[in-house]
């Protein structure tokens, strides 16, 4: 089994089994990197790691359009249905939820978690199986040592890792949690969408792990 991974730009990803289609932080109108419009997303599954707009992002006219599964902490989910986003799946750190390609469980993130000044709930990171493989989007967070149990527990294939330093760690703490996590391949994101989180990408140089720098709008095949 193969999973395809198309890279939107900051933090967004696209993962697909061929079958089911899942949207990770969708957040394309105002990226300044995106190659693509909300209204070209086709999925049936979201999931969010956090509320901040850089994340939480189209994610209203998404799940309506295609009618998706929002699978995010319980306070976004009680916003979206506000937003009359019905088809959602509530959870919250150290939880997994099953789905139709497989399931998602949430880790913890140490960042914050906010929407238009409103609380939602706790930040995590995603990590979701499907095609056979294990994905980890840390989300935005610092460097913390249980990345390395992460990493015993989920056996990631790939791991999306911030680098971007300012909001999250930096390229050389991003190499450190990428050892500790020890996935196949890493992909840096959240980084050189706007100029404070500008950093050089070849300073996330992890000991025994790929490193693939996707552009936005990349696709590449997880086997």
């Amino acid at each position: 089994m193969a999973l395809d991974i198309t890279y939107l730009g900051h933090s967004g990803f696209l993962l697909t089994d061929g079958s089911h289609t899942l949207a990770i932080d969708p957040f394309l109108t105002g990226n300044p990197k995106a190659t693509m419009q909300h209204n070209q997303v086709k999925c049936d599954y979201i999931a969010l790691t956090h509320g901040h707009a850089d994340h939480f992002g189209d994610t209203v006219d998404i799940a309506r359009a295609n009618k998706a599964t929002v699978i995010a902490a319980f306070e976004i989910t009680e916003y979206l249905g506000e937003q009359g986003v019905k088809n959602v799946e509530p959870g919250n750190t150290g939880g997994k939820i099953k789905t139709a390609f497989g399931w998602v469980a949430f880790t913890q993130a140490f960042h914050s978690s906010s929407y238009q000044g409103r609380y939602m709930g706790m930040p995590c990171g995603i990590v979701a199986h499907l095609g056979g493989k294990t994905f980890y989007h840390c989300g935005d967070t610092g460097l913390f040592s249980d990345m390395q149990l992460l990493g015993e527990i989920y056996k990631p294939d790939v791991a999306a890792i911030p680098i971007g330093d300012r909001f999250t760690m930096g390229p050389e703490l991003a190499t450190k949690a990428a050892e500790f996590i020890d996935p196949r391949t890493a992909i840096p994101i959240h980084y050189n969408t706007w100029p404070p989180i500008e950093v050089n990408v070849s300073k996330f140089a992890p000991s025994g792990v790929k490193v693939n720098a996707m552009k936005p709008g990349e696709t590449w095949r997880a086997e």
